[in-house]
């Protein structure tokens, strides 16, 4: 199973790499709408669409909504604050799972929750690439995550004991959690000095990294719930040794738009 991951990751990282912070414009529209299309292919396999030509009938719907944004960018605020009601919401039913599952069992809601994760995370995205320091804001967001990540799994190992969510994702815990937030707070100290920040400005900073992380665990924990009601592991086999896309950037999925909102709000960049 290492070997396949590393495999894996080897072919997969360039692509990533230079469709993320080499593409512009229409390219790199497309190429995350890819990506995003394939993750709807997967989270209709959660929402309970067998048929595989129902899955790529949503995959092809999620790609049609994406052109649409992508022509009408005066939607782009509205697909925000669609996600930062959604976040907030899921945090609640992550929390409440399993008796919250009863307000989204139901095929169309499931759907909709679908769209609601993905399509704000493409805008984000997007966003991000019209924006002062484009590649760096989209570096930024993945830093953040991959450094709550790794926080979480040292300090979750070596000290943790109080369960997070453990009717949703059993092996996570709340010193994990303080962990990888820990960790970014750090990062984020180590930016603040080295671009010689304010003190309101490491505040502001400090106040930023801890929202998007902490909405990043519930990004993860939301995929996880969803994957615990379908009775699959993975929300695909795409990626050997990974699982599929969704496992890859549920994280990602959250963290995204609400970066961009609270740089949206900072002043960063017009809308």
């Amino acid at each position: 199973m290492l070997k396949q991951r590393i495999i894996t990751a080897l072919v997969l990282l360039p692509f990533a790499l230079g469709g993320f912070f080499l593409l512009d414009g229409p390219l790199f529209a497309l190429f995350i709408g890819a990506v995003v299309s394939l993750g709807a292919w997967e989270w209709a396999r959660l929402a309970g669409l067998t048929a595989q030509v129902q899955r790529v009938a949503f995959a092809v719907l999620v790609a049609a909504l994406l052109l649409v944004l992508y022509l009408v960018p005066v939607l782009a605020p509205w697909v925000l604050l669609c996600a930062l009601i959604w976040w907030a919401l899921a945090t609640a039913l992550v929390l409440g799972y399993p008796a919250s599952s009863r307000y989204w069992v139901g095929l169309p809601a499931k759907l909709i929750i679908g769209l609601l994760i993905l399509l704000p995370a493409w805008q984000g995205l997007v966003l991000f690439k019209q924006w002062p320091e484009a590649n760096w804001l989209i570096l930024a967001v993945m830093v953040l995550v991959w450094g709550a990540d790794i926080g979480a799994y040292f300090s979750g190992r070596r000290f943790g004991k109080r369960k997070l969510a453990p009717q949703v994702s059993p092996g996570k815990s709340w010193e994990g959690v303080f962990g990888g937030l820990l960790a970014t707070l750090l990062i984020c100290v180590g930016v603040a000095i080295y671009r010689d920040w304010s003190f309101a400005s490491l505040l502001l900073g400090l106040l930023g990294t801890a929202v998007v992380v902490l909405i990043s665990v519930v990004g993860d924990l939301t995929e996880s719930m969803f994957k615990r009601q379908a009775g699959v592991k993975d929300s695909s086999n795409l990626l050997p040794g990974h699982g599929g896309v969704l496992d890859r950037i549920d994280s990602l999925t959250a963290a995204i738009p609400v970066f961009a909102a609270l740089l949206w709000l900072a002043g960063w960049g017009a809308l």
